[in-house]
């Protein structure tokens, strides 16, 4: 049996450097164009979405959900890297540090979470969803643990060449007899219709 698989990085999301970075929420630009995919038919149903805890993918997992009426399950462990050791960060500082999380995988930056330890959590939850999920599979999720995974599941090295470029993107592959094989790498949401 083969299963199709996307993964989904959330949209676009409010910035409050006052709230704790997993709490924030998706901002309108972000709902806009989830909602511009849902009218294009995207993703359809015959989903199982899988998402992570935080409250933007949530959100993201949710307004899909809906608009399909898709089951819906969270997994503790689909979280993006954890960046708590230094909290928001200006933009700049940002996009230095998380060069220096794809460049050195076994060493977090600044206290971060490394690729490494990501890139084995989330390849972890991955297994366990596939184990136990015998439909079609929606994960949502962030941009850097999703191409940790991409990376892992393709068997191309680390690199920030790998990353999205946009948040609000989507990978997809299947599932089969032969384990994963990869269908498109991260694509913008906005080319994501009706198939």
């Amino acid at each position: 049996m083969i299963r199709k698989l996307l993964y989904l990085s959330h949209p676009e999301v409010k910035i409050d450097p006052q709230i704790l970075v997993p709490e924030w929420e998706l901002s309108n630009m972000g709902r806009r164009r989830l909602k511009a995919a849902c009218a294009r038919g995207w993703p359809g149903r015959g989903w199982r979405i899988i998402t992570s805890p935080e409250t933007k993918a949530q959100q993201t997992a949710e307004f899909l959900a809906n608009a399909f009426s898709l089951p819906l399950h969270i997994h503790p462990d689909m979280g993006e890297v954890d960046r708590s050791a230094t909290g928001y960060v200006a933009h700049d500082r940002h996009k230095a540090l998380a060069d220096a999380l794809f460049d050195h995988p076994e060493t977090g930056p600044e206290g971060w979470e490394s690729a490494g330890a990501a890139t084995a959590r989330i390849t972890k939850a991955f297994q366990e969803v596939v184990d136990e999920v015998a439909d079609n599979m929606l994960f949502v999720g962030h941009g850097a643990v999703g191409s940790f995974l991409w990376c892992a599941l393709t068997k191309i090295a680390l690199g920030r060449a790998a990353d999205q470029t946009r948040c609000g993107s989507f990978w997809a592959g299947e599932i089969g007899p032969d384990g994963f094989v990869p269908l498109h790498p991260w694509q913008a949401l906005e080319t994501a219709g009706a198939k």
